[in-house]
């Protein structure tokens, strides 16, 4: 009696998985976790993109915005979340940032989540005052070199991608400066455009219409290839400055035991949103570009960027602090 107790618990397990992906989507809508407050360009690319999945499985999802703590109250919810796929997270490339800044997160950004696809690359712009005689980068690097510690820049705060993006490339073309780290893009970017700040390497779209009215000037991104909405604007390492650059990204997770079949379906189905014309151009008009992966190829990518960023930590001398939220 006791080993047909076992067997029958074992076969209960065994086929619980392939039992929940069978009937995943129809028992409930599906909730997305973003890590960020409604409007937000993390928040918009989501609605966007989780409302296209919805037409396509006919389900309801409904994105719940889970801002604080630099990102990882959101995070943390998510990663606590039962894994039967009606629980996803959206969150930026700050999601592989977590382990280098915080010593004791109440979850890892690797063994916690399994990726599902990168939503779009949003390319970091190096702005400077529309006053300052820098034509290109080549021009500034050349004055920051000239008087050593004289330049500052902006960022978002300490271990945003905004900083990191001025950190790559500060230290690939060497040359020195003063950090001064604000609430967000808009004080940044105010304090460029008043000519106190000589440079922020601004999200591309808070930065856009300032660049186009003349009030900014854009020297460089920071991604891999050059943003669709400033297809002038060279990057940093075609600038010349090799291991510059630095990715910011918007990506879609799921919790790690989430069964590996609606892990597929999910994959599928986002790959076909961010595909859909529809989808693909309102990201367009927001100078959000395609960064077409597999979930397993953004999956590893996600681990790079996770041992990038604790090098670059480690570089720069941040001491990680406790995480304190919960």
């Amino acid at each position: 009696m006791k080993r047909l107790f076992v067997g029958l618990v074992f076969a209960a397990v065994g086929f619980a998985a392939p039992v929940a992906a069978q009937e995943w989507p129809t028992r409930q809508p599906i909730k997305v976790v973003v890590t960020l407050s409604p409007g937000s360009a993390t928040d918009v690319l989501a609605r966007l993109a989780f409302e296209q999945v919805s037409k396509q499985i006919g389900q309801t999802i409904i994105i719940e915005n889970r801002p604080g703590a630099g990102q990882r109250i959101g995070a943390a919810a998510a990663a606590r979340a039962e894994a039967d796929g009606y629980t996803l997270l959206v969150n930026s490339s700050t999601h592989t940032v977590f382990p280098a800044m915080f010593t004791n997160l109440s979850f890892d950004v690797v063994r916690d989540f399994v990726a599902l696809a990168p939503l779009a690359s949003i390319p970091t712009v190096m702005v400077v005052p529309a006053s300052r005689d820098w034509a290109n980068l080549a021009d500034f690097v050349k004055a920051a070199k000239a008087k050593p510690g004289s330049i500052n820049y902006g960022s978002g705060g300490i271990g945003n991608s905004t900083h990191f993006a001025a950190e790559r490339l500060r230290m690939a073309a060497g040359f020195d400066g003063a950090h001064v780290p604000f609430a967000g893009a808009p004080e940044a970017i105010n304090e460029v455009v008043a000519g106190r700040v000589d440079f922020y390497f601004s999200p591309v779209p808070p930065a856009l219409s300032l660049i186009r009215e003349g009030k900014l000037k854009a020297l460089t991104v920071s991604s891999a290839r050059r943003s669709s909405v400033l297809p002038d604007v060279p990057t940093t390492v075609e600038a010349g400055y090799k291991d510059s650059g630095y990715e910011f990204w918007v990506g879609a997770f799921a919790p790690a035991k989430t069964p590996k079949p609606i892990v597929d379906r999910l994959a599928k189905e986002l790959r076909a949103s961010l595909d859909s014309a529809e989808v693909r151009g309102k990201f367009a008009a927001m100078g959000a570009d395609p960064m077409p992966m597999s979930a397993a190829e953004f999956d590893d990518y996600v681990r790079k960027e996770v041992d990038l960023n604790i090098a670059l930590v480690k570089t720069l001398g941040i001491k990680p602090e406790a995480d304190t939220a919960k």
